[in-house]
Parts: C-alpha cells; structure tokens; sequence
C-alpha cells in the first residue's frame, strides 16, 4: 500500500459535473471569430501543446495522445490522473479535449461522460440538459392529402353528433339541415380520396352512417318520399352488410303513408333477410305485419300472424289484438281462448313483496328504499299496468258476445281473472260491471245498485269505490239522503278519496250549505291537487256565498290546466261581467267562440256585452250569428227586430217578428208589432188586413182597435164606426175591470193594518205592491195612446219573459246556456261523469 498514491483531499473527483461549458454550445459555432478563422485557415491544424500535469513523487512523462491522459503503473495498483489541456491561441480547444480540463474518455474503455478523471471545474451532463430547453414540434402540415381526409372525416361525423342532439331536444328543422351538411362534406371526402388516389381506401362506416341519419330525418320532417330515396340508396349497395334490415324502416314509412300493401311487401322482404338466429327482432317484424292485416280488413291473415307468435314468444299486445281478430270474425270460443291465453302470458317481473322490507336487516332496509322507485321498478309497474289495461279492455270487450247475457259473459271472465295472476283485478270488473250497468240505464235492484252493495263488505278499496258510484248514483236520482249517505261511507272507507269528498260536497251544497261544502272540496283538493272537479265546484260555491275574486282565482287556476274547458271560459267571463268588468269578459267570450264556434248562446252573451257598450254593429254581427245557429231565441229575435226598426228597415224587422209569433202565439205584441211594420213601411192594406186578424184573435185588445180606428178614419172606410163602438165598449170594461181591483186593493190594505202583530210584514206588502204598481204604470205608459203610433216604444219596454220550449241547443257548453242569474240547478253544472273511478 506504500506505492499507492491518494488524490489529495481537496480535490473532488466529481466536481464541476454541473457547469456549463459554453465550448459546447455548436448553435453559436456561426458567431465564434476563432472557430471560422481556423475552419478558413491552417492556425486551427497546428499541434497542441503539451500540457504537464500536476505531478506526484514519482513524476512522469506525459503521453502525446490527443486525449491528454497520462498513466502510471504501480506494482500493486494503478492511479489515473487527468490533466488539463492547453488551449490554442485562438481560444479553440485542443482536439479531443474540453476547455475545462474534462478529458474525453478513450473509446469502449470508459462511457461517455463517467469518467473518474475528470477534475473540478468539468460538466457532468449526458442528456444534453445544458443547451437549454428543445425547439417546439414542428406542426403537421395541412397541405398534404392524408391531412386533408382526416379533417374531413372529423367534419362530418361532428355534423352527424350535432344532428341527432338536435333530434334529442327536438328540433327537426336543424337535425336535418345538419345531417345534410354531413351529406355534402361526406361527399366532398369521396371526391378527396379519389384525387389523392386513395379511391380503395374510402370509409364505408362513415358513408353509411351519413345516408342512415339523413334518411331518418327525413322520416322524422315528414319527407316520406326523400327517406325513401335515401333508403334505397343504402338498401342496393351490396358494399353495405345487413343493410336489409333497413327495410322495416321503409315499410313503417309506407304504414304511415297507409300504402298497406307496399308495408306488407317490405316488412316480408325484411323478414327474408333476417337470420333465424335473431328471434326477438323476427317476432317484431311478425307483429308489424298482423297490425297491417287489422288495418286492411284482413283478419284471417292477422290471426295467423298473431296465432304464430303466441306459440314461439307470447306477449300481452299480440294476444289482446288476437282477441280483437277474434271479436271482428265473431269466433265465441276463439275469444274464450284466446283470453285464457292472454292472462297466462308471464310479465316477467318480480313480486311487490321484493320491496317490503325486513324489519331485523338495517342493510336490507337501505337496499330496498334504494331500489322501491328506480329506474326498474318503474318499467315494471308501467308494464303490469298495460297488462292490466289490456285484460279490463279485453273483458269489457268480449263480455256480452261469449255468452247469451252480458252478466254472464262478465261473470266468466270474472272467474277466469280469479284463477290467474291477476287475481286483484276480480273486484276492478265487478265495478266495471255495475258501470256498464249504470250506461246501459238499468238502475234496478238486479242491475248497478244491487252489484255495488255487493262491495260494501270487501276491502276498504273497492268499498269505497262502489260506495262512491252509489252515491253518484242516488245524486243523479235526487235521492240525497242516500247519496249522502254512501258518500259517508266512502270517506269512512278512504277518507283519502277525492270523488268521495266530492260528492260529500254535493249533497251538502244542495241543501245550500256552502260553506261545509267548500271545506270538503278543499280537502278534496289537499288530497289530490289535479282534482280539477272539485276546483270547478269551489269555485261555484264561492260564486255563491259572493266570494267573486276567490271564485275568479279557482277558475284562473282550472283554466291553466284545462286550457280548451268551454265551461270554465263561461265561468270566466260570467264573473268578469258580475265585477263589472265588460272587457274582459268580452276577451274571455272571444277565447270561447274559438273552442266552441257554433254557441248561439256565447254569440247571443257577446252581442249582449257590446250592446251595453254602445257598439251597434259588433252587437248586431254577433246577435245575428246566434240567430243563424239558433233561430228561435226569443231575445236575439225581439234585438233584431228592434235594431231594424230602429235603423229605418222595417220590412227586415217583419220577417224576425213573424218567427216571434210562431214561437209564442198566445203573446198579441209581437202581431202588433208584425202589423206595425207594415204600417211604417206603407203598405197600409197589409197593416189593416193584420190588425183585422188580430181583432180576430184577441177581440178585447184596446190597442189593436185604436190603429182600426186609426186605420179606417185615414182610408175613409164604413167600418171605423163599428170599430170605435168596440173600443169604447172595451175600455169601459178596463176601467170597471181596474176599479174592481183598486177597491179590492183598498179592501186587503185596511186588512193589514188592523192586525197589529202584522205591522212590519205589511210594511213590506206595501212596497212590494208599489213596486209591481210602478212597474205597471211603466208599462201602461209605455203604449201608445190615440194619437201616437205603436213604434214609439223602445225595444226595451217590450216584455218578452219567455221560456223556450224547444230545449236549449246541442253542443253548447253544460254553463254556457245559463244566464248569469239561472245558474241554480247545480246537478247541471257542478257534476260531471269523471265521478265515476277509471
């Protein structure tokens, strides 16, 4: 260990590693004055310099290398030492030594960079790390052809992306145009490929997925002809695999064109194509193909279709339409069948007792109120209500056909329903039983009535069901003492039943107890806020107690979720008019006349409403209009005639009269006013041949003989005496007649005040028979005397308190042909058939 020779301790053999050299910066070779003059001149190939390392006791002699490293050799070891290199005068290092004195490794001895011989002051950087951080990537150049394709490619399909989202929020117009945006730009990629010369190379995917979007919004706007186009497109390019399946989607568009035979045709085609191996999708198609034959009256070829999937895959549409084929052909025992099979077809899902939960397992518990309302429970209850929508349809269907009664019929689909799986709809069609009852009007004992007693001791469901039929039953009877109480005993049953508290309110409401009817139609609504039977009566029952702005907010808030109700339109404008409100109840009645055009009733109220407004020729077109739909409206007909008279077109005015005394011939003014109009208008002769007839008619008319009296004096004939005996001897009778009644008058009025216990009635006789005494003199004062003519009285002095006979007109609103004070028969208005349960 004598000969080895340590380095002293001050000198690092690792020292310097992280310097930077800027010798070895090339980037700057272009800018170094000494490096270009050596590269131009012979300076830069002179000889290095020797240099003489720092030396030990030994010394040595340097080795000439390029490298500049010089060995010693020991007996025993070896120590190597660098040196440093001389640089030139130039400032360019030696070659194959670095400015720092850091010695380049000689080739497969050492690697490059890990040299122990490097001294204080070198850099140790193997990666390169010291010339900064790397250029930017150079950028893909667009201009090439492959570039070029796949910008494309994106293009169209983020137009094909872009079109079915702009299906899913619905906006047809848009999807189309994008999808025949990609279309352009998909074909502008074919023609790229072919001059790129890569025809073999096009994306039939992407060629594909563009005709079948486009196709399908076609479809999807209407433009049947245009799908069709496209789909043929897809259809006869043999590149395309399985691109006959399209061809459902080309029969269903000839469905929807009801060119059955072609959907036929297409559906068969697709049927071809498809492999056995894909049974649901064939089922479909089959499926399809029976509904075609329904449509087209081919109920055989229908069964046939239906009889094969009931025996490959059963399901609960194809065998309620297999009874539908049957019902058509009137097969009675095919139907007997065919329902046994329909209530057999399993639904394939679980038990509701899966979702009761465990009252021991907290974790069982969590997991069943996790999964009581999701996604799956739902599609299973939606299922097993259609299943059982189609049993109820299919029952009530074939029930009076499979036996010799209807009850029959119904009792065996009854016991067939009892032993399946469906067990609880046994009760739903006995109620539907009763209910065809109660349609088909059989109210007795073995009918309706006697079916739904049957109930009164099953569950508490299906009593408080058939306890609120009867008693929608008995209200509609007027029998309220029993409709009350089945009523009671619905809401014993479920108090939680709107229709029960309903008609709960409804007998309370016709025994004018309004304010305990409008408690139960709240509860009614706090039960059930949609209930919109009982919004409507709340609303009328605060129309009653006066209530009008609560009444106006219950029908404003009816009206927003039945925005076409004609009734609660009525009702709308009805209160507008009570508030004094004319606008708005003419805004309201012209919302209604759009729903039911053809009311004479509305049209007659509108006329109304712009004749107290002053405005003539609106009234006149509406009242004229009611006339048209309804002619024999004694006060449209009494305005018309009126409002002739009053414009000076009295011939006009003769013809609505006339219609008058046909409607009420017992009523002598509307032949006076017949004849009064002939008058006016100069046609004299007719005037008096019609007062001749009226004298006829009603001889002791004091009227009718002054114009005979009047009539004969100005035409200068014979008979003017005879008539004005008649009229003397008439009003002589009138007066006899008037003073019989004031003495009779008198007589009761002294009566009255000498019962003392009777004062204050009498009070109110009194003003009640000045009152009629007024409106008497009114009237009498209204008429015409000797020498004024008829016509001098408006058309308001007329009293014309007639009731229609005829009835009121069809299809007019159950409110709308009330007037505003006539709104007393609440069965008429407030009761509806939505009592009855669904």
């Amino acid at each position: 260990m004598e000969h080895v020779h340590l380095a002293a301790e001050e000198d690092d053999l690792y020292s310097g590693y992280n310097d930077y050299n800027p010798t070895f910066d090339s980037e700057e070779l272009d800018n170094d004055a000494g490096f270009q003059q050596a590269v131009r001149t012979s300076h830069g190939r002179r000889p290095p310099m020797t240099a003489k390392f720092p030396g030990t006791a030994i010394g040595g002699r340097a080795l000439g290398t390029s490298f500049g490293v010089e060995s010693r050799f020991g007996s025993e070891s070896r120590l190597l030492k660098s040196r440093m290199p001389m640089a030139s005068s130039m400032g360019r290092p030696m070659t194959g030594a670095v400015q720092d004195g850091a010695a380049r490794p000689m080739t497969a001895v050492r690697a490059a960079g890990y040299s122990s011989a490097m001294t204080r002051g070198s850099t140790f950087d193997p990666l390169g790390q010291s010339k900064g951080p790397a250029p930017p990537l150079e950028g893909k150049s667009e201009d090439t052809p492959d570039e070029k394709v796949k910008i494309l490619e994106k293009k169209v399909n983020d137009l094909i992306e872009e079109s079915c989202l702009a299906h899913g929020r619905g906006d047809l117009q848009l999807s189309l145009d994008r999808a025949k945006e990609a279309g352009r730009k998909e074909r502008a990629l074919v023609r790229q490929r072919e001059q790129s010369g890569n025809a073999d190379h096009i994306n039939l995917d992407l060629t594909y997925s563009v005709l079948f979007n486009l196709a399908t919004q076609y479809a999807n706007n209407d433009m049947y002809a245009e799908a069709l186009n496209t789909y043929q497109v897809i259809v006869k390019n043999k590149m395309f695999s399985n691109a006959g399946r399209l061809k459902v989607n080309m029969a269903n568009i000839y469905f929807k064109q009801k060119n059955y035979p072609k959907a036929i045709k297409f559906y068969r085609m697709a049927l071809d194509q498809i492999s056995n191996s894909h049974k649901e999708m064939r089922i479909k198609i089959m499926q399809n193909i029976g509904v075609v034959f329904i449509r087209m009256g081919q109920y055989s070829d229908a069964i046939t279709s239906f009889e094969h999937i009931m025996s490959e895959s059963p399901n609960i549409k194809t065998g309620f339409n297999l009874i539908l084929c049957y019902y058509a052909i009137g097969d009675r025992e095919r139907m007997k069948k065919a329902f046994q099979k329909l209530i057999c077809v399993p639904l394939g899902i679980d038990e509701e007792d899966k979702y009761i939960p465990p009252n021991d397992d907290t974790h069982a518990n969590l997991v069943i109120e996790a999964i009581k309302n999701d996604k799956l429970h739902q599609m299973e209850r939606e299922r097993k209500a259609l299943a059982e929508k189609f049993i109820m349809t299919s029952a009530k269907l074939i029930a009076p056909s499979i036996e010799a009664t209807f009850a029959a019929g119904f009792d065996w689909c009854v016991d067939m329903v009892k032993s399946s799986q469906y067990v609880e709809l046994a009760n739903d069609l006995e109620i539907n039983k009763a209910i065809t009852y109660l349609r088909q009007r059989d109210f007795n004992q073995v009918g309706a009535v006697e079916t739904l007693k049957t109930f009164e001791k099953k569950d508490s469901r299906v009593k408080s069901a058939a306890a609120t039929n009867l008693s929608f039953l008995y209200f509609l009877e007027k029998d309220y003492d029993q409709a009350d109480r089945y009523a009671d005993l619905a809401m014993t049953a479920d108090r939680y039943n709107p229709a029960a508290l309903i008609n709960k309110g409804n007998t309370v409401f016709v025994k004018k107890d309004y304010e305990k009817a409008a408690e139960f139609y709240k509860e009614a609504l706090r039960n059930d806020s949609s209930c919109t039977e009982a919004l409507y009566n709340l609303g009328l029952t605060y129309k009653r107690l006066g209530r009008l702005e609560e009444s106006l907010d219950c029908f404003l808030k009816l009206h927003a979720i039945l925005r076409n109700s004609a009734q609660v339109m009525w009702q709308l404008a009805n209160l507008f008019e009570m508030l004094e409100d004319p606008h708005q109840a003419i805004e309201w009645l012209m919302q209604l006349i759009t729903v039911t055009p053809t009311d004479p009733q509305v049209l007659a109220k509108l006329g109304e409403l712009y004749d107290s407004e002053g405005d003539k020729s609106q009234a006149f077109q509406y009242y004229q209009e009611s006339f048209r739909y309804f002619p024999s409206n004694i006060d449209v007909i009494e305005w018309l005639g009126a409002y002739y008279i009053d414009t000076q077109f009295c011939e006009k005015a003769i013809q609505y009269f006339e219609r008058a005394t046909l409607i009420q011939p017992t009523q002598v003014k509307w032949q006076l006013m017949v004849a009064s109009c002939y008058r006016r208008s100069g046609n004299y002769q007719k005037a008096l041949e019609t007062y001749k007839d009226i004298h006829r008619k009603f001889p002791e008319n004091v009227e009718c003989l002054r114009f005979l009296v009047r009539l004969c004096t100005d035409m200068g004939m014979k008979e003017v005496q005879d008539y004005a005996t008649k009229l003397k001897k008439v009003e002589k009778m009138k007066e006899i007649r008037e003073q019989r009644v004031k003495s009779a008058r008198e007589g009761s009025a002294r009566g009255t005040r000498r019962e003392g216990s009777a004062s204050s009635d009498s009070g109110h006789s009194s003003h009640g028979t000045s009152a009629k005494g007024e409106r008497l003199s009114a009237k009498m004062r209204a008429l015409p005397g000797s020498n004024e003519p008829y016509e001098a009285s408006s058309q308001r002095d007329i009293d014309a308190s007639y009731v229609d006979p005829l009835g009121a007109p069809m299809e007019r609103p159950k409110t709308a042909a009330k007037k505003r004070n006539e709104d007393d028969d609440f069965a008429d208005e407030e009761l509806g058939d939505d009592l009855l349960p669904e």
